[in-house]
């Protein structure tokens, strides 16, 4: 596979065993000191343990944070500041899925910050209450093929006080060099490589779906649902097909540049449910998927016709692609309803519906959204009755 190196929407160092050149990364960004931030269950990986031997075999001094957890909080961030600002560290590598780069990049963000990170949720002009000047380098390395968080300008925290997951943004929380390595994602086990491309596929679609005029995301998302077409269950059948995991990599990391434009109420409806119920964020995008494309038919068909057309499917049509959807998931082995994941008797409609309701994601929704819209789309997906 050929090595290249892409400058937007960042500068991004692409092909298979890129990850040998983490140093260099490190080098050309002024970073001695980095802290790398990954999950408990990569900590020991044999992809961890080698990019520490190689940062260490380069006379880098690199610490370690790998308390992240997989609904990442306010604490995995706080404490990764308190290590980052002890050892004087001066850079951050966000190393991992969606959690470790979300919570290597806060930290980044946080460690020259003296207002509590709640203060720069992604409301209004909040980030503008943040030292630009104080915020350290960001290199990330994503190991799983979902959330495109590498190429994002924001991160998902769960505020463990309300219970409630928070966007925090800011502009330079976007990494200033990504590793896209499809070695690294190798050894995903197929129902994680199932959900996370499901992840990338709702970040594609979802930003498409969104209303306003921005071609340029219409466009990547356009191909990133193409690619996901063509990759995801190569991927997921034959996990070291390295095309396949190269190119779902891709689709993750343009599903979020696409994401700019907005998202929707497949975002809205998850976010409760992974902060209450600890449901993976991609599985929960993918439940959800169906509901919420049957309720915005009417806004959104002639966008699902246009997608029919670019993914040459023999009928253009609403139903035609709706029928896409099911059967993918039905082949990624992906649950029908949210019942089949959480206990019916620990659904809390009313809660979860007022979170989703107030969840930033909602404004992007192609239909204008009521509290009555989210308990109606929560109650077909425990039913697991589609809307006519």
């Amino acid at each position: 596979m050929q090595k290249t190196n892409w400058n937007y929407p960042t500068t991004m160092w692409v092909g298979q065993d890129r990850i040998k050149d983490l140093n260099i990364a490190c080098r050309n960004l002024n970073i001695n000191k980095p802290l790398l931030v990954t999950d408990k269950g990569l900590a020991n990986s044999d992809i961890i343990q080698n990019s520490l031997s190689n940062l260490k075999q380069n006379s880098f001094e690199v610490i370690l944070y790998s308390n992240v957890i997989g609904n990442p909080t306010g604490t995995n961030v706080n404490e990764g500041v308190g290590i980052y600002r002890k050892n004087n560290c001066d850079g951050v590598i966000a190393f991992g899925g969606g959690s470790g780069l979300d919570v290597g990049k806060a930290i980044a963000f946080m460690s020259g910050q003296h207002l509590p990170i709640w203060d720069f949720e992604d409301v209004g002009d909040n980030w503008k209450k943040a030292n630009s000047n104080s915020i350290a380098p960001i290199i990330a390395v994503p190991t799983t093929a979902g959330t495109g968080s590498e190429t994002g300008r924001a991160s998902v925290i769960l505020n463990e006080d309300s219970g409630i997951k928070k966007i925090i943004f800011h502009p330079k929380f976007l990494p200033s060099i990504v590793i896209l390595d499809p070695l690294l994602t190798k050894s995903l086990p197929p129902d994680i490589t199932a959900a996370t491309g499901m992840d990338a596929l709702a970040h594609n679609l979802e930003a498409y779906c969104a209303p306003g005029y921005h071609p340029m995301a219409d466009g990547i998302a356009l191909e990133g649902i193409r690619i996901i077409n063509n990759w995801l269950l190569v991927a997921v059948e034959d996990g070291s097909n390295i095309e396949a995991r190269m190119n779902m990599l891709t689709a993750a990391s343009m599903g979020s540049t696409a994401f700019q434009k907005g998202l929707g109420a497949i975002h809205s409806l998850s976010h409760p449910v992974n902060a209450l119920n600890n449901i993976h964020h991609g599985l929960s995008n993918a439940i959800f998927m169906p509901y919420v494309l049957t309720f915005n038919k009417n806004a959104i068909e002639k966008k699902i016709v246009k997608i029919c057309e670019y993914l040459e499917f023999q009928n253009k049509t609403f139903d035609e692609f709706l029928n896409w959807t099911l059967n993918l998931r039905k082949k990624l082995k992906i649950p029908h309803k949210l019942a089949d994941v959480i206990e019916p008797d620990k659904i809390d409609i009313d809660r979860l519906s007022k979170m989703a309701l107030d969840d930033p994601s909602t404004s992007g929704n192609p239909k204008k959204l009521s509290l009555e819209d989210m308990k109606i789309m929560y109650q077909h997906s425990i039913t697991g009755e589609l809307f006519k």
